[in-house]
């Protein structure tokens, strides 16, 4: 599926505002706006090229669940998060592990999906900035 041009495609998609982070993300080398499922996704691919820096990150957001991934990884609860972690062995050092954090809030399904060797503080830091 092409990518929309912009935020407010994900905003009209929706009907209301696409939340988005207000917590430091990195520095993005593009980012990707789209439709998925019944929401929206946006996809910041960012620098990664000091080293230990992480390399993806993607927020769902949508009136109904994201399409599910096949991840053989049982979820763990942190904080009201919902919260799986794939290593991707075969991944870019960048790109592993995948982390996916699913919750609801203010009618929305959300699923922020982060690439790379990020802390799980940071993660939840990100998921309590979003704005409504």
């Amino acid at each position: 599926m092409e990518p929309w041009s912009g935020i407010a495609d994900a905003d009209a998609h929706l009907g209301r505002p696409f939340p988005l982070p207000a917590a430091a993300v990195g520095l993005a080398r593009w980012v990707e706006v789209r439709p998925s499922g019944s929401g929206a996704e946006v996809e910041w691919n960012l620098d990664d090229t000091r080293g230990g820096a992480p390399g993806r990150l993607a927020l769902y957001a949508g009136p109904e669940p994201p399409p599910e991934r096949a991840w053989d990884v049982e979820a763990e609860e942190v904080g009201g998060v919902e919260l799986r972690t794939l290593p991707l062995a075969e991944a870019e050092p960048s790109l592993r592990p995948a982390f996916e954090l699913r919750w609801r809030r203010d009618g929305l399904h959300l699923r922020l999906t982060a690439q790379g060797p990020w802390e799980r503080e940071a993660l939840l830091t990100i998921v309590a900035s979003l704005a409504p």
